[in-house]
């Protein structure tokens, strides 16, 4: 527990967060991978160069400077951070390389305006969010292990296939090279993936959502690769899986993690919107939701660039056909091809969303930010309350709704 003082001085310096938060924080990461170079084998590089690392954190300290009388209030965000950390290995002897950094940033940034009072306060309030975020990352490492066919820590699996789904999207069917059972997770989940691609001093992980329903003997995922495009060099990660990794080969992966995941408690009609490569969660949602009994009604959109780009479409298709009682699918493509068919070009916008969706809905979307901020618009606009909409976002744990709106 905070004192009063201590309480007082972090919100008196919410101000000054809004205003610094961002140079603090790419200040902070400097430092720490000057002093600290090993834990560049955990975090993503390519988050770092495009800022999106110190962008995400900078939020966070926002976040919980802000609410530091009533940490209570932002635990959902804390748990969702700590679900990635979980998933990427993080320890607790991190979060005092973490906190004595992100001090020696502020210092550095605000100058003689960080004063002793400021740093002190600061040093108490860190100490006191470190401590929660290393209790519940605990229990999800506890969890984790002894779930059926759980594990700490990375586990080795073959790529037992590996199916082109697109001109750019490939599936991986992982298998665990012990034979062994693997652990059971939630439509929307994600699991990490650990890879040292030859020529690169560091090992990258990525997270990458479960892309089939749960109770396979495999896990798959459904990976875009991300070529390089103008001064945005190639995705490091997704490139090895599709250039170099082949049937056979092994990863590392660590046990299912994730709260973006589907409620199948409800009986309300589920739709579910997909952009690009966030299809994975909705197709893993969608998978699950017609093996249940019952009559929930389902719908599916998908909005892709053009057919090339449109993974999994006879998949989907069969489905809608297998279920046709309960399952209708859209595609939309943004510009299609000669001879290609799809049922509206262009985006999905709300007078379209209306005629084949019901707001009763539960909505689940995920896909690229400006795919997401649209859909998320769209929803507010037709008066589809906050509980009713669920969505994943590519990229740091954030504030969601500042990137949405």
């Amino acid at each position: 527990m905070l004192d009063a003082k201590t309480i007082e001085v972090i919100k008196s310096t919410v101000p000054v967060l809004e205003v610094h938060g961002q140079t603090i924080t790419k200040q902070f990461y400097q430092m720490m991978f000057k002093n600290h170079p090993e834990l560049l084998n955990i975090f993503n590089h390519a988050n770092q160069r495009q800022g999106k690392q110190p962008t995400a954190l900078a939020n966070a300290v926002y976040a919980a400077a802000a609410h530091i009388d009533r940490l209570e209030e932002i635990l959902p965000v804390v748990r969702g951070i700590a679900q990635k950390h979980r998933a990427l290995g993080i320890q607790p002897e991190h979060y005092p390389i973490v906190g004595e950094n992100l001090l020696a940033a502020i210092k550095t940034v605000l100058g003689d305006a960080a004063t002793d009072e400021i740093i002190d306060a600061w040093a108490k309030a860190y100490g006191v969010i470190a401590d929660v975020f290393i209790s519940v990352e605990a229990e999800m490492y506890k969890e984790a292990e002894l779930k059926k066919g759980g594990w700490r820590g990375w586990r080795r699996f073959v790529v037992d296939r590996k199916i082109k789904e697109s001109d750019v999207i490939t599936s991986f069917y992982l298998k665990p090279e012990d034979g062994k059972e693997i652990a059971d997770y939630e439509p929307g989940q994600y699991i990490t993936v650990r890879v040292k691609p030859e020529g690169q001093e560091f090992t990258h992980l990525r997270h990458y959502s479960l892309s089939a329903a749960p109770g396979q003997p495999y896990y798959r995922i459904t990976v875009k690769r991300e070529d390089a495009i103008g001064d945005k060099p190639a995705g490091i990660v997704s490139t090895y899986l599709h250039n170099r990794i082949q049937e056979g080969d092994v990863l590392e992966i660590s046990a299912p993690a994730g709260d973006f995941t589907l409620d199948q408690s409800k009986t309300l009609p589920v739709v579910l919107l997909s952009g690009g490569v966030g299809l994975t969660p909705m197709v893993s949602m969608l998978e699950t939701l017609l093996r249940q009994s019952g009559s929930r009604k389902v719908t599916y959109i998908h909005a892709a660039r053009c057919g090339s780009h449109h993974a999994m479409k006879e998949h989907i298709d069969q489905l809608a056909s297998r279920h046709a009682d309960r399952l209708t699918a859209y595609h939309i493509y943004e510009t299609p091809a000669p001879g290609e068919s799809c049922d509206k070009i262009g985006y999905i916008d709300l007078p379209w969303l209306q005629s084949v969706a019901s707001p009763e809905a539960d909505f689940y979307f995920c896909g690229p930010v400006p795919f997401m901020r649209a859909i998320n618009r769209a929803l507010k606009e037709w008066g589809v309350p906050q509980e009713r909409i669920h969505f994943e976002f590519f990229g740091p744990a954030d504030s969601l709704e500042n990137e949405m709106n």
